[in-house]
Order: C-alpha cells, then structure tokens, then sequence
C-alpha cells in the first residue's frame, strides 16, 4: 500500500452495519443472500477473489466474500428480519457507503445502523496496542 509507513496513516478502514426490518425470505435464501451481496462488493468497486455461504437450519445464512481489498461478510438472522455485516478494507477504491446503499435496498432494510473504525494506524502511537 502506498501509504505505508507514512505517519498517523491507517492500513484499513472497518464498518460495521446492522440492518434491521430486512424481508425474512431473503434473509432466509442463500442464493439470495449470494447474489446480493456479490453485486453490493461489484457496485463498491470490490474485486472478488472467492466467495463461500453457508445455509444454517432451521434458518439463517452466513457467507465470506474474499476481495484483493480484503473481505466483507454477513450473517442473517430471518426470524428477526435482522442482517449483519463487516467491511474490512486496505484500499481506498472500495467505497463502503455504495455497498451499505446496495444492500439497504437489496435486503429491503427499514433501518440501518452504521460504524466505521480505522485499523492499523502506523506511524503514531495509535497503532500500539489498544
């Protein structure tokens, strides 16, 4: 990364996101899930390197999608209408807002709360221990 090293200059940025109110028979459907959040990494600029979801019984998917940038995972809890996901990226290309909007509509969230944490400052006391 071209930042690296620079001081007060983070290596990644983490988001954090729950969604809530989403509709439980998307929430419930790994190729649903899939789909949309494949397309929400693709919209953010996220190349995708590989990607692995897991249906849960009697309900529920979790899933990874591997990017050059890093990862973003969720995991689904349809009974709740209720969604989690993780951003974790090195690059300043992939834009977490576009993915958070993407998969606001695509999981038809009424509520959506957001928190986004800088990881691996370098160069400051910061980035020594917590």
């Amino acid at each position: 990364m071209k930042d690296k090293g620079r001081p007060g200059r983070e290596l990644c940025r983490h988001t954090l996101i729950e969604f809530h109110g989403c509709d439980p028979a998307v929430l419930g459907r790994t190729a649903a899930i899939r789909k949309r959040v494949v397309s929400a990494v693709r919209s953010g600029g996220g190349t995708i390197v590989k990607s692995l979801f897991h249906q849960f019984s009697p309900w529920g998917v979790s899933g990874v999608v591997v990017i050059t940038e890093s990862h973003v995972t969720i995991h689904t809890w349809p009974e709740h209408g209720y969604a989690a996901v993780d951003i974790f990226s090195c690059s300043p290309k992939l834009d977490h807002a576009e993915i958070l909007d993407q998969l606001r509509e695509a999981l038809g969230a009424s509520r959506v709360r957001r928190r986004s944490f800088r990881r691996g400052a370098v160069g400051s006391a910061l980035g020594v221990g917590f």
